[in-house]
């Protein structure tokens, strides 16, 4: 359906006055946004002071004595040995303090600007902003099963994103559409995020050059100037663990910096594989991937955004396959806070991570366990927090919705306790007394429209209801929910001028070169 069709059905109000003003106004479709959350609770914190020390301790001693590489980037080689690194072959050997002392100058929180500015997410201090998953190569829905992913996919899943109420963030590579030249998609992928939705947006990393085509195309939506002042992506930069960093992400690290856009400095660890099987061994490379990785970021532009990441799980060591929701992983969630607060850093962790191939029960509960872990570690920027599947293969149309419904759950927890007058109900005590019910009082009548959270999707209908209306399981109610945002999805208003500018800019980069799919 096209999205004009879409602009002309949905959200019309009714012409007139009276009755029908008022009844199209009850029927119109009414797209919900709630802002990023800012925690009313205490971060839960499991290292005490001497942990901490000596992992910090642990983490200088791996970058002066062990050293990171650089590969394949001697301007960034050039740059260590100017700021006081030794430098061999490679390796970069970073004395002790010398990360830190260049960390000091990176932002300890930031605005990141949506072209919507209702929509701009405020990344660091208290807050949380929940962004959906990013990489997969793969979809899968009720009906068409498991296949590659396609660039209508790809939309779809901009679209979802955009209608979900508890989401902030409309991601970046929502699932990768193979459909589309590898030298080309990029560009099909951010013309989406900023076309089919007007919450924030990540940028690509997959080679600089597609960085510099992100931030020039983020120039044509926002204005050179503003771009160069504010930052308007946010994009994930991964460490080739253990200690790697690749010139391609560095490249668009390097690119990003100089453009004041902000950057996840993130660790990819699979526990046992590329970090040590110990929470605390694993917890001082991390900590040394990401100093190194922030302090490169602020040689190349002090004062430009970044945000501490630690993607962490561990390994099956039956299979060698990645395992989700442990409590192991969980743990180093929890210390990696920590040790971000106290560089004064955001921090990104956590997500709707499993390791099912069906939005079933393990998916659940493995999902649940990192989401909830990710509010108490008090992370900042959360990526995957909704429709991941199959260990980050698989993009789920079904548990994206699932999991974008539980996303309200860490809205109300990170509300806290209300104890003001209201909050302590005793008018309500006094009025109901011993024996009576609450139902009718005044204190409920005041307050049953936002008492509880309540869930768009799972079903608490009683038995009989349910079972007259055909038994549907969580899955059944799922795929019913896409297909109902999908066909209400109207898409946000563009200054004609800027969508043209952009499609132009995308058409003219994609004739300049062939296509290429490897």
């Amino acid at each position: 359906m096209a999205d004009s069709d879409l602009g002309e059905r949905v959200g019309r109000r009714a012409r007139g006055g009276g009755g029908a003003a008022r009844r199209a106004e009850r029927t119109a479709v009414k797209v919900e946004f709630s802002r990023f959350i800012t925690r009313n609770i205490p971060d839960m914190e499991i290292l005490n002071e001497e942990a901490l020390e000596i992992i910090e301790h642990n983490a200088e001693t791996v970058l002066e004595e062990i050293g990171v590489n650089f590969v394949e980037n001697p301007e960034a080689l050039e740059r260590w040995r100017e700021a006081g690194a030794s430098i061999e072959g490679e390796r970069v050997r970073i004395p002790r303090g010398l990360a830190r002392k260049l960390c000091a100058t990176a932002p300890s929180q930031f605005t990141q600007h949506a072209r919507n500015p209702e929509r701009n997410v405020e990344i660091g201090g208290r807050n949380l902003v929940l962004a959906p998953v990013y990489g997969p190569p793969f979809v899968r829905d009720a009906q068409g099963g498991r296949r590659y992913a396609t660039i209508a996919d790809f939309r779809n899943f901009v679209k979802l994103g955009y209608m979900s109420k508890w989401l902030h963030h409309s991601g970046g590579t929502v699932c990768e559409p193979t459909d589309v030249a590898v030298n080309k998609r990029h560009l099909d992928m951010l013309h989406a995020h900023m076309t089919l939705s007007d919450k924030p947006y990540m940028g690509s990393v997959t080679e600089p050059s597609r960085a510099e085509d992100s931030v020039e195309m983020s120039k044509i939506l926002f204005g050179e100037e503003f771009v160069d002042n504010n930052p308007v992506m946010t994009s994930l930069i991964n460490i080739n663990s253990p200690l790697t960093f690749d010139n391609t992400m560095m490249g668009a690290l390097e690119i990003y910096a100089r453009n004041n856009q902000a950057c996840i400095i993130s660790p990819f660890i699979v526990g046992g594989a590329m970090a040590p099987v110990s929470v605390a061994g694993t917890l001082t490379q991390v900590l040394a991937e990401v100093l190194a990785g922030v302090a490169y970021s602020q040689l190349i532009r002090p004062g430009a955004p970044v945000i501490f990441g630690a993607f962490v799980t561990s390994i099956d060591m039956n299979s060698g396959a990645p395992t989700f929701g442990t409590p192991e992983a969980s743990l180093i969630t929890l210390g990696a806070g920590q040790l971000a607060r106290r560089l004064n850093l955001p921090y990104r962790s956590a997500g709707g991570f499993t390791g099912s191939k069906l939005p079933d029960a393990q998916a659940a509960y493995e999902s649940a366990n990192t989401l909830n872990n990710g509010l108490y570690a008090g992370v900042n920027f959360m990526l995957h927090a909704c429709g991941w599947l199959e260990g980050g293969l698989v993009s789920s149309y079904e548990k994206f919705v699932m999991d974008a419904d539980q996303l309200g759950v860490l809205h109300r927890l990170a509300q806290g306790v209300d104890a003001s007058e209201n909050g302590q109900a005793m008018d309500a005590i006094r009025e109901v007394g011993p024996g009576g019910h609450y139902l009718g009082c005044a204190h409920t009548q005041a307050n049953f429209k936002d008492a509880f959270w309540r869930t768009q999707l799972l079903d608490y209908r009683p038995f009989e209801t349910w079972e007259e209306q055909g038994a549907p399981d969580t899955m059944a109610l799922a795929t019913k929910r896409v297909e109902k945002m999908l066909s209400e999805y109207q898409q946000p208003a563009m200054d004609p001028s800027i969508a043209e500018a952009l499609a132009a800019y995308v058409a003219r980069k994609k004739a300049e070169v062939p296509d290429a799919f490897l």
